[in-house]
């Protein structure tokens, strides 16, 4: 998958440089009243909110949904939106566009039977050759989400347990991260990630 296989660069690395306005200036705007100043902040985030929605969804329509949405929800809680509370724009738009990839995984409540026969001969040997090694450990359950078959094997998680894995093995994003974007404590993250880790290996002990 082409999204897949971006690098994700921060999105302020893509705001535009020099006498520019920055996000929190065309925030400002767009207050204002300026509703060019919001395309602005879409062009330059839009790249990242797609590539976050498409860890979680594969079909093309899925991502545009979940990046107009995004966008309309952050559109809507500009007016809450501080520079001083928040680390970025981009930071801020993050956690939106996560929470919608949430929600959209709750409505879809997908049935997981189907997730493992979507796996592939090789797929399956490649996980079981993992499992099966004596290096085999922890990292396996790493290893596995940031392959393609992320998609087939976290479909069988939770919303919630999907979500955190992604942050951590693909984002690669560290603990203290994830619980500020979530608003949480770091040991409620190093709980949630034991617990979502302990389900992703009941899903690979399928294949030993």
């Amino acid at each position: 998958m082409d999204e897949m296989a971006e690098t994700s660069a921060p999105p302020d690395a893509q705001a535009a440089t020099g006498d520019a306005p920055d996000d929190a200036q065309l925030v400002g705007r767009v207050l204002a009243g300026d509703e060019s100043a919001f395309e602005e902040l879409f062009n330059r985030h839009r790249r990242r909110v797609s590539l976050i929605a498409s860890r979680f969804f594969r079909r093309r329509e899925q991502i545009e949904e979940i990046i107009q949405e995004s966008f309309t929800k952050a559109y809507l809680a500009l007016p809450d939106f501080s520079n001083e509370r928040e680390t970025s724009f981009a930071s801020w738009l993050a956690r939106i566009s996560f929470n919608t990839c949430y929600d959209e995984l709750r409505r879809q409540k997908r049935r997981p039977e189907g997730a493992l026969s979507e796996v592939s001969e090789d797929e399956a040997d490649w996980l079981r050759g993992q499992l099966r090694a004596e290096t085999a450990g922890s990292d396996v359950e790493a290893a596995a989400v940031a392959r393609d078959l992320a998609h087939k094997l976290l479909a069988r998680l939770s919303p919630e347990d999907r979500l955190l894995l992604v942050m951590l093995d693909v984002e690669g994003m560290s603990v203290g991260e994830i619980a500020e974007l979530n608003g949480w404590s770091a040991s409620k993250v190093k709980v949630r990630a034991h617990r979502a880790r302990a389900g992703l290996r009941k899903v690979l002990g399928r294949f030993l």
